[in-house]
Protein backbone atom coordinates (compact mmCIF):
# COMPACT_ATOMS: atom_id res chain seq x y z
CA UNK A 1 0.00 0.00 0.00
CA UNK A 2 1.40 3.45 -1.41
CA UNK A 3 1.94 5.98 1.31
CA UNK A 4 0.73 9.02 -0.32
CA UNK A 5 1.53 11.63 2.07
CA UNK A 6 5.26 10.05 1.93
CA UNK A 7 4.69 9.57 -1.85
CA UNK A 8 4.12 13.37 -2.25
CA UNK A 9 6.62 14.72 0.17
CA UNK A 10 9.94 12.25 -1.27
CA UNK A 11 10.03 14.01 -5.14
CA UNK A 12 9.12 17.04 -6.81
CA UNK A 13 5.29 17.42 -7.70
CA UNK A 14 5.88 20.36 -10.35
CA UNK A 15 8.19 17.90 -12.52
CA UNK A 16 5.89 14.50 -11.91
CA UNK A 17 2.97 17.05 -13.15
CA UNK A 18 5.35 18.60 -16.19
CA UNK A 19 5.92 14.62 -16.80
CA UNK A 20 2.61 13.75 -17.74
CA UNK A 21 1.63 16.76 -19.21
CA UNK A 22 4.38 16.74 -21.68
CA UNK A 23 3.94 12.97 -22.27
CA UNK A 24 -0.19 13.42 -22.75
CA UNK A 25 0.22 16.67 -25.09
CA UNK A 26 2.71 14.53 -27.30
CA UNK A 27 0.95 11.74 -27.84
CA UNK A 28 -2.35 13.47 -28.55
CA UNK A 29 0.04 15.36 -31.34
CA UNK A 30 2.02 12.10 -32.77
CA UNK A 31 -1.06 10.21 -33.66
CA UNK A 32 -3.22 13.10 -34.90
CA UNK A 33 -2.40 11.90 -38.52
CA UNK A 34 -4.28 8.93 -38.28
CA UNK A 35 -7.76 10.13 -37.75
CA UNK A 36 -7.10 12.71 -40.08
CA UNK A 37 -5.73 10.48 -42.69
CA UNK A 38 -9.51 9.27 -43.49
CA UNK A 39 -9.89 13.28 -44.74
CA UNK A 40 -6.61 14.45 -45.89
CA UNK A 41 -6.78 10.94 -48.42
CA UNK A 42 -9.52 12.34 -50.02
CA UNK A 43 -8.34 15.76 -50.53
CA UNK A 44 -5.25 13.51 -52.18
CA UNK A 45 -6.86 10.58 -53.31
CA UNK A 46 -4.53 8.27 -51.58
CA UNK A 47 -4.14 4.55 -52.29
CA UNK A 48 -4.27 2.56 -49.57
CA UNK A 49 -0.66 2.16 -49.19
CA UNK A 50 -0.15 5.78 -49.50
CA UNK A 51 -2.49 5.95 -46.28
CA UNK A 52 -0.90 3.38 -44.97
CA UNK A 53 2.36 5.41 -45.41
CA UNK A 54 1.51 8.89 -43.51
CA UNK A 55 0.29 7.11 -40.63
CA UNK A 56 3.51 4.79 -40.18
CA UNK A 57 5.89 7.83 -40.64
CA UNK A 58 5.18 9.92 -37.11
CA UNK A 59 6.09 5.99 -35.78
CA UNK A 60 9.29 5.43 -37.77
CA UNK A 61 10.29 9.40 -36.82
CA UNK A 62 9.77 8.53 -33.23
CA UNK A 63 11.88 5.65 -33.68
CA UNK A 64 14.82 7.77 -34.52
CA UNK A 65 14.52 10.63 -32.56
CA UNK A 66 13.63 8.93 -29.27
CA UNK A 67 17.57 7.93 -29.00
CA UNK A 68 18.68 11.64 -30.44
CA UNK A 69 16.22 12.87 -27.41
CA UNK A 70 17.36 9.91 -25.03
CA UNK A 71 21.10 10.86 -25.41
CA UNK A 72 20.14 14.87 -25.10
CA UNK A 73 18.92 14.04 -22.02
CA UNK A 74 21.94 12.51 -20.87
CA UNK A 75 23.83 15.34 -21.30
CA UNK A 76 21.72 18.03 -20.76
CA UNK A 77 19.12 17.02 -18.85
CA UNK A 78 15.43 16.15 -19.14
CA UNK A 79 13.91 19.70 -19.04
CA UNK A 80 16.17 21.37 -21.64
CA UNK A 81 15.62 18.46 -23.95
CA UNK A 82 12.02 18.62 -23.16
CA UNK A 83 11.88 22.33 -24.20
CA UNK A 84 13.79 21.84 -27.29
CA UNK A 85 11.81 18.76 -27.87
CA UNK A 86 8.34 20.85 -27.39
CA UNK A 87 9.97 24.00 -29.61
CA UNK A 88 10.47 21.52 -32.69
CA UNK A 89 7.45 19.99 -32.04
CA UNK A 90 5.65 23.74 -33.69
CA UNK A 91 7.59 22.91 -37.08
CA UNK A 92 5.26 20.22 -38.48
CA UNK A 93 2.61 21.60 -36.58
CA UNK A 94 2.59 24.87 -38.40
CA UNK A 95 3.66 23.54 -41.43
CA UNK A 96 0.65 21.41 -41.47
CA UNK A 97 -1.62 24.56 -41.03
CA UNK A 98 -0.18 26.63 -43.51
CA UNK A 99 2.02 25.21 -46.36
CA UNK A 100 1.26 21.08 -46.45
CA UNK A 101 -0.70 21.28 -50.00
CA UNK A 102 0.72 18.21 -51.50
CA UNK A 103 1.25 14.31 -50.50
CA UNK A 104 5.00 15.01 -49.99
CA UNK A 105 4.35 18.04 -48.17
CA UNK A 106 2.21 15.83 -45.39
CA UNK A 107 4.75 12.68 -45.33
CA UNK A 108 7.81 15.92 -44.03
CA UNK A 109 4.75 16.55 -41.70
CA UNK A 110 4.23 13.16 -40.79
CA UNK A 111 7.73 12.22 -40.19
CA UNK A 112 8.24 15.62 -37.98
CA UNK A 113 5.58 14.43 -35.62
CA UNK A 114 8.50 11.57 -34.34
CA UNK A 115 9.44 14.41 -32.50
CA UNK A 116 6.87 14.11 -30.27
CA UNK A 117 6.80 10.53 -30.43
CA UNK A 118 9.91 10.66 -29.23
CA UNK A 119 8.87 12.63 -25.70
CA UNK A 120 9.08 9.49 -23.87
CA UNK A 121 12.71 10.17 -23.86
CA UNK A 122 12.65 13.49 -21.93
CA UNK A 123 9.00 13.13 -20.12
CA UNK A 124 10.01 9.50 -18.07
CA UNK A 125 13.76 10.90 -16.98
CA UNK A 126 12.29 13.51 -15.42
CA UNK A 127 9.84 12.71 -13.27
CA UNK A 128 12.13 8.86 -12.54
CA UNK A 129 14.79 10.78 -11.37
CA UNK A 130 13.24 12.16 -8.67
CA UNK A 131 11.51 9.60 -6.76
CA UNK A 132 13.34 6.86 -4.56
CA UNK A 133 13.27 3.23 -5.62
CA UNK A 134 10.05 2.17 -3.23
CA UNK A 135 8.25 5.08 -5.61
CA UNK A 136 9.62 4.42 -9.06
CA UNK A 137 6.57 2.01 -10.71
CA UNK A 138 4.06 5.09 -9.16
CA UNK A 139 5.71 7.65 -10.53
CA UNK A 140 6.33 6.64 -14.17
CA UNK A 141 2.70 5.18 -13.95
CA UNK A 142 1.42 8.92 -13.34
CA UNK A 143 3.78 9.51 -16.08
CA UNK A 144 3.41 7.23 -18.29
CA UNK A 145 -0.34 7.57 -18.24
CA UNK A 146 0.20 10.33 -21.03
CA UNK A 147 0.07 7.50 -23.70
CA UNK A 148 -3.72 8.45 -22.78
CA UNK A 149 -3.38 11.60 -25.54
CA UNK A 150 -3.90 9.28 -28.08
CA UNK A 151 -7.41 9.10 -27.34
CA UNK A 152 -8.13 13.08 -27.71
CA UNK A 153 -6.82 13.01 -30.82
CA UNK A 154 -8.94 10.41 -32.24
CA UNK A 155 -12.20 11.58 -30.31
CA UNK A 156 -11.38 15.26 -31.26
CA UNK A 157 -9.53 15.70 -34.91
CA UNK A 158 -12.06 14.86 -37.09
CA UNK A 159 -14.61 16.28 -35.22
CA UNK A 160 -12.77 19.94 -35.23
CA UNK A 161 -11.87 19.24 -39.01
CA UNK A 162 -15.71 19.10 -39.99
CA UNK A 163 -16.81 21.85 -37.92
CA UNK A 164 -14.45 23.84 -39.56
CA UNK A 165 -14.40 22.28 -42.86
CA UNK A 166 -10.92 22.17 -43.41
CA UNK A 167 -8.36 19.60 -41.47
CA UNK A 168 -5.55 22.23 -42.13
CA UNK A 169 -7.15 24.06 -39.24
CA UNK A 170 -6.26 21.08 -36.83
CA UNK A 171 -2.48 21.66 -36.72
CA UNK A 172 -3.20 24.77 -35.80
CA UNK A 173 -5.47 23.95 -33.06
CA UNK A 174 -3.06 21.97 -31.31
CA UNK A 175 -0.55 24.60 -30.86
CA UNK A 176 -2.99 25.92 -28.04
CA UNK A 177 -2.25 22.73 -25.83
CA UNK A 178 1.13 22.81 -27.06
CA UNK A 179 2.00 26.57 -25.70
CA UNK A 180 -0.01 25.89 -22.78
CA UNK A 181 1.72 23.02 -21.55
CA UNK A 182 4.91 24.66 -22.93
CA UNK A 183 4.79 27.40 -20.36
CA UNK A 184 3.76 25.24 -17.07
CA UNK A 185 6.87 22.72 -17.99
CA UNK A 186 9.06 26.21 -18.44
CA UNK A 187 8.19 26.94 -14.74
CA UNK A 188 7.34 23.68 -12.63
CA UNK A 189 9.47 21.33 -14.47
CA UNK A 190 12.90 20.63 -12.38
CA UNK A 191 15.88 18.21 -13.41
CA UNK A 192 16.83 16.14 -10.06
CA UNK A 193 20.05 16.72 -8.18
CA UNK A 194 20.85 12.85 -9.02
CA UNK A 195 21.74 12.19 -12.71
CA UNK A 196 23.20 8.96 -13.60
CA UNK A 197 26.13 9.31 -15.94
CA UNK A 198 25.75 9.61 -19.94
CA UNK A 199 26.19 6.39 -21.21
CA UNK A 200 28.58 5.95 -24.23
CA UNK A 201 28.69 4.31 -27.39
CA UNK A 202 31.02 1.56 -25.71
CA UNK A 203 28.08 0.79 -23.34
CA UNK A 204 25.42 0.87 -26.21
CA UNK A 205 27.02 -1.99 -28.26
CA UNK A 206 27.73 -4.17 -25.25
CA UNK A 207 24.01 -4.53 -24.86
CA UNK A 208 23.41 -4.58 -28.52
CA UNK A 209 25.72 -7.84 -29.14
CA UNK A 210 23.57 -9.86 -26.58
CA UNK A 211 20.63 -11.94 -28.11
CA UNK A 212 18.45 -11.18 -25.32
CA UNK A 213 18.09 -7.49 -26.67
CA UNK A 214 17.24 -8.56 -30.18
CA UNK A 215 14.34 -10.74 -28.56
CA UNK A 216 12.91 -7.73 -26.14
CA UNK A 217 13.59 -5.60 -29.16
CA UNK A 218 11.06 -7.93 -31.12
CA UNK A 219 8.19 -8.39 -27.99
CA UNK A 220 7.98 -4.97 -27.74
CA UNK A 221 7.57 -4.18 -31.04
CA UNK A 222 4.55 -6.84 -31.15
CA UNK A 223 3.19 -5.23 -28.19
CA UNK A 224 4.36 -1.65 -28.02
CA UNK A 225 4.31 -1.39 -31.67
CA UNK A 226 1.24 -3.05 -32.19
CA UNK A 227 -0.54 -0.66 -29.98
CA UNK A 228 0.59 2.26 -31.39
CA UNK A 229 0.58 0.96 -35.35
CA UNK A 230 -3.07 0.25 -34.38
CA UNK A 231 -4.03 3.78 -32.91
CA UNK A 232 -2.55 4.79 -36.22
CA UNK A 233 -4.48 3.08 -38.46
CA UNK A 234 -7.50 1.69 -37.12
CA UNK A 235 -9.55 4.53 -38.24
CA UNK A 236 -8.09 4.06 -41.43
CA UNK A 237 -9.81 0.25 -41.32
CA UNK A 238 -13.27 1.55 -39.83
CA UNK A 239 -13.57 3.55 -42.82
CA UNK A 240 -12.05 1.37 -45.53
CA UNK A 241 -13.56 -1.87 -44.67
CA UNK A 242 -17.16 -0.84 -42.85
CA UNK A 243 -17.24 2.53 -45.16
CA UNK A 244 -17.71 4.61 -41.52
CA UNK A 245 -17.48 8.22 -41.73
CA UNK A 246 -14.44 9.49 -40.93
CA UNK A 247 -15.97 10.92 -37.17
CA UNK A 248 -17.58 7.59 -36.62
CA UNK A 249 -14.19 5.38 -37.88
CA UNK A 250 -12.62 7.36 -34.82
CA UNK A 251 -14.97 6.62 -32.71
CA UNK A 252 -14.73 2.92 -33.13
CA UNK A 253 -11.19 3.55 -33.01
CA UNK A 254 -10.69 5.20 -29.92
CA UNK A 255 -13.11 2.11 -27.95
CA UNK A 256 -9.97 -0.08 -28.87
CA UNK A 257 -7.50 2.59 -27.97
CA UNK A 258 -8.94 2.60 -24.88
CA UNK A 259 -7.83 -0.70 -23.78
CA UNK A 260 -4.41 -0.34 -24.94
CA UNK A 261 -3.86 2.69 -23.03
CA UNK A 262 -5.55 1.99 -19.60
CA UNK A 263 -3.92 -2.17 -19.47
CA UNK A 264 -0.54 -1.25 -19.52
CA UNK A 265 0.03 -1.09 -15.54
CA UNK A 266 -2.06 -3.95 -15.08
CA UNK A 267 0.06 -6.12 -17.44
CA UNK A 268 2.90 -5.27 -15.18
CA UNK A 269 1.24 -5.76 -11.90
CA UNK A 270 -0.34 -9.60 -13.28
CA UNK A 271 3.46 -10.01 -14.08
CA UNK A 272 4.86 -9.77 -10.86
CA UNK A 273 2.05 -11.90 -9.36
CA UNK A 274 1.99 -14.79 -12.25
CA UNK A 275 5.49 -14.19 -13.78
CA UNK A 276 6.60 -11.97 -16.47
CA UNK A 277 7.30 -14.87 -19.11
CA UNK A 278 4.01 -16.45 -18.47
CA UNK A 279 2.15 -13.53 -18.62
CA UNK A 280 3.84 -12.49 -22.36
CA UNK A 281 3.04 -16.39 -23.18
CA UNK A 282 -0.75 -16.31 -22.78
CA UNK A 283 -0.84 -12.36 -24.07
CA UNK A 284 1.00 -13.38 -27.31
CA UNK A 285 -1.25 -16.17 -27.79
CA UNK A 286 -4.80 -14.18 -27.23
CA UNK A 287 -3.21 -11.01 -29.32
CA UNK A 288 -2.49 -13.89 -32.00
CA UNK A 289 -6.00 -15.40 -32.04
CA UNK A 290 -7.78 -11.88 -32.33
CA UNK A 291 -5.99 -10.79 -35.48
CA UNK A 292 -6.32 -14.40 -36.59
CA UNK A 293 -10.49 -13.13 -35.69
CA UNK A 294 -10.31 -10.39 -37.21
CA UNK A 295 -8.86 -11.34 -40.46
CA UNK A 296 -12.22 -13.07 -41.51
CA UNK A 297 -13.38 -9.50 -41.53
CA UNK A 298 -16.26 -10.15 -39.22
CA UNK A 299 -19.61 -7.97 -38.80
CA UNK A 300 -18.03 -4.38 -37.41
CA UNK A 301 -19.20 -5.46 -33.69
CA UNK A 302 -17.70 -8.73 -33.39
CA UNK A 303 -14.48 -6.54 -34.98
CA UNK A 304 -14.48 -4.16 -32.72
CA UNK A 305 -14.90 -6.67 -29.79
CA UNK A 306 -12.07 -8.54 -31.13
CA UNK A 307 -9.72 -5.70 -31.75
CA UNK A 308 -10.62 -4.48 -28.11
CA UNK A 309 -8.80 -7.41 -26.61
CA UNK A 310 -6.37 -7.83 -28.74
CA UNK A 311 -5.33 -4.11 -27.88
CA UNK A 312 -5.79 -4.56 -24.30
CA UNK A 313 -3.46 -7.32 -24.46
CA UNK A 314 -1.21 -5.47 -26.64
CA UNK A 315 -1.34 -2.62 -23.53
CA UNK A 316 -0.55 -5.18 -20.73
CA UNK A 317 2.07 -6.67 -22.99
CA UNK A 318 3.90 -3.29 -22.79
CA UNK A 319 3.97 -3.67 -19.27
CA UNK A 320 4.97 -7.41 -18.98
CA UNK A 321 7.77 -6.55 -21.56
CA UNK A 322 9.01 -3.94 -18.80
CA UNK A 323 8.87 -6.27 -15.57
CA UNK A 324 11.19 -8.77 -17.43
CA UNK A 325 13.50 -6.45 -18.85
CA UNK A 326 15.11 -5.19 -15.21
CA UNK A 327 15.39 -8.90 -14.66
CA UNK A 328 17.49 -9.82 -17.78
CA UNK A 329 19.71 -6.72 -17.61
CA UNK A 330 19.67 -5.14 -13.54
CA UNK A 331 22.73 -2.92 -14.29
CA UNK A 332 22.14 -1.85 -17.96
CA UNK A 333 18.28 -0.92 -17.89
CA UNK A 334 18.65 2.43 -18.93
CA UNK A 335 20.25 1.55 -21.82
CA UNK A 336 18.05 -1.47 -22.50
CA UNK A 337 15.01 0.33 -22.09
CA UNK A 338 16.03 3.13 -24.59
CA UNK A 339 17.05 0.03 -27.18
CA UNK A 340 13.92 -1.67 -26.98
CA UNK A 341 11.62 1.35 -26.83
CA UNK A 342 13.18 2.63 -29.90
CA UNK A 343 12.27 -0.73 -31.63
CA UNK A 344 8.67 -0.43 -30.20
CA UNK A 345 8.53 2.80 -32.14
CA UNK A 346 9.57 1.02 -35.43
CA UNK A 347 7.04 -1.58 -35.13
CA UNK A 348 4.67 0.99 -34.94
CA UNK A 349 5.92 1.75 -38.57
CA UNK A 350 5.88 -1.52 -39.57
CA UNK A 351 2.64 -2.42 -38.68
CA UNK A 352 0.45 0.06 -40.85
CA UNK A 353 2.65 -0.47 -43.95
CA UNK A 354 1.82 -4.66 -43.86
CA UNK A 355 -1.68 -3.72 -43.62
CA UNK A 356 -1.95 -1.10 -46.34
CA UNK A 357 0.53 -2.31 -48.68
CA UNK A 358 -1.07 -6.32 -48.36
CA UNK A 359 -4.71 -4.16 -48.79
CA UNK A 360 -3.35 -2.13 -51.46
CA UNK A 361 -1.98 -5.45 -53.45
CA UNK A 362 -4.11 -8.64 -52.63
CA UNK A 363 -7.77 -5.96 -52.36
CA UNK A 364 -8.02 -7.24 -48.61
CA UNK A 365 -7.06 -6.94 -45.30
CA UNK A 366 -6.94 -10.66 -44.59
CA UNK A 367 -3.97 -11.05 -45.60
CA UNK A 368 -2.13 -8.47 -43.21
CA UNK A 369 -3.95 -9.60 -40.41
CA UNK A 370 -2.90 -13.05 -40.73
CA UNK A 371 0.88 -12.22 -41.03
CA UNK A 372 0.37 -9.70 -37.73
CA UNK A 373 -1.32 -13.03 -35.93
CA UNK A 374 1.57 -15.53 -37.16
CA UNK A 375 4.34 -12.87 -35.81
CA UNK A 376 2.33 -12.80 -32.00
CA UNK A 377 1.98 -16.57 -32.18
CA UNK A 378 5.82 -16.97 -33.06
CA UNK A 379 6.69 -14.85 -30.41
CA UNK A 380 5.10 -17.13 -28.16
CA UNK A 381 6.98 -20.18 -29.49
CA UNK A 382 10.08 -17.85 -29.26
CA UNK A 383 10.11 -17.19 -25.57
CA UNK A 384 9.01 -20.90 -24.97
CA UNK A 385 12.24 -21.83 -26.09
CA UNK A 386 13.99 -19.27 -24.63
CA UNK A 387 12.94 -19.56 -21.06
CA UNK A 388 14.81 -22.77 -20.84
CA UNK A 389 18.12 -20.87 -21.02
CA UNK A 390 16.76 -17.70 -18.88
CA UNK A 391 15.63 -19.93 -16.00
CA UNK A 392 19.43 -21.46 -16.01
CA UNK A 393 20.63 -18.38 -16.15
CA UNK A 394 18.76 -15.47 -14.04
CA UNK A 395 15.82 -17.02 -13.13
CA UNK A 396 15.66 -19.96 -10.41
CA UNK A 397 13.95 -23.36 -11.34
CA UNK A 398 11.00 -22.09 -8.88
CA UNK A 399 10.57 -19.53 -11.10
CA UNK A 400 12.22 -16.60 -8.80
CA UNK A 401 14.14 -14.14 -10.01
CA UNK A 402 18.25 -13.64 -8.62
CA UNK A 403 18.65 -11.41 -5.62
CA UNK A 404 20.65 -9.02 -7.92
CA UNK A 405 17.86 -9.10 -10.85
CA UNK A 406 14.80 -8.91 -8.21
CA UNK A 407 16.05 -5.55 -6.66
CA UNK A 408 16.52 -4.02 -10.02
CA UNK A 409 12.86 -5.46 -11.01
CA UNK A 410 11.84 -3.66 -7.43
CA UNK A 411 12.60 -0.46 -9.43
CA UNK A 412 9.72 -1.10 -12.08
CA UNK A 413 7.00 -2.60 -9.69
CA UNK A 414 3.56 -1.85 -12.32
CA UNK A 415 5.35 -2.61 -15.50
CA UNK A 416 6.76 0.94 -16.32
CA UNK A 417 9.29 1.58 -17.90
CA UNK A 418 12.42 3.35 -16.11
CA UNK A 419 15.23 4.41 -18.51
CA UNK A 420 17.82 5.87 -15.38
CA UNK A 421 17.48 2.86 -12.44
CA UNK A 422 20.83 3.05 -10.66
CA UNK A 423 22.75 0.48 -10.43
CA UNK A 424 20.65 -2.42 -8.49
Amino acid sequence: MVDRKSFLQSGHKGSLVSAFLYFDMSFMIWVMLGPLAVLIAKDFNLDAAQKANLVALPALGGSILRLVLGYLTDRIGSKKTGILGMVLTVVPLIFGWQFANSLSDMYFVALMLGIAGASFAAALPLASRWYPPQYQGLALGIAGAGNSGTIFSTLFANRLAQHYGDWHVVFSLALIPLAIVFLIFLFMAKDSPNQPAPKTFADYGRVLSQKDTWLFCLFYMVTFGGFSGMAGYLTIFFNTQYKLGAVTAADFATICIIAGSFFRPVGGWLSDKLGGIRMLMVLYAVIGLMLAGVSTLPALGLTTALLFVGMMCMGAGNGAVFQLVPQRFPQEVGIITGIVGAAGGLGGYILPKILGNLKQSTGSFTPGFLILSAIALCCVVIISVAQREWKRKWIGAGGKVSQLAASAANLHSGGNMNPDATKA
